[in-house]
């Protein structure tokens, strides 16, 4: 059985995307606050460990605009290359009912987006991470999520997209990990107690 992970960037009041889906706050204010190479090192490693990648739409256009080829980009750091070249190589599925084909190493899901998580973490294989708010909002309600992985930017952005969905239940979890990061960024993961 696979392991589902949510794991986002998050600002200390809790969402994912400030209003108007900015992700500017994401990327720091200057060279103090920036999280730096070791940071986008650590979500390098991240998606070399994920055997499958789930997406929402929003979050799939994001970062399908520019990590294809950011590593073909003028400039682009030795972090940004390996990430690129990690990003490409993994396997990805889009849940979507709006859009007609992805690319790459994808695949797009227009059904039911629970039923086919399910069915996903039933099969032997890596971990599997999922990203966006609609998405994850499901998987978390149906309780499928095994871990919660925050990685929170020292901002406060008042509104946006939320981490967390509204939930029927309370979800019980334990502390496995914490971490600073420069700019004062700091990872949590919870799992979840079952």
């Amino acid at each position: 059985m696979r392991k589902l992970i949510f794991a986002m960037n998050a600002t200390v009041d809790g969402y994912i995307a400030a209003p108007g889906d900015d992700l500017g706050w994401s990327g720091g204010d200057g060279p103090d606050s920036s999280p730096g190479d070791e940071f986008f090192r650590w979500w390098s490693d991240r998606v070399e460990a994920t055997g499958l990648a789930l997406y929402g739409r929003k979050l799939w256009e994001e970062m399908s605009s520019s990590w294809p080829t950011a590593d073909e980009q003028p400039g682009a750091t030795p972090v940004v290359i390996e990430f690129a070249g990690r990003w490409r190589k993994m396997p990805k599925v889009v849940f979507s009912s709006t859009i007609d084909e992805v690319d790459g190493n994808t695949r797009l899901v227009t059904g039911d987006a629970v039923a086919e998580i399910t069915r996903l973490k039933a099969e032997d294989g890596g971990p599997m991470d999922i990203g966006g708010a609609t998405l994850a909002g499901a998987a978390m309600r149906a309780g499928l999520i095994d871990e919660y992985t925050i990685v929170t930017h020292p901002v406060l952005v008042g509104g946006g997209t939320p981490f967390f969905t509204t939930l029927d239940n309370w979800v019980n979890l334990r502390l496995v990990e914490t971490r600073t990061f420069p700019g004062g960024v700091l990872l949590t993961r919870y799992e979840t107690r079952r």
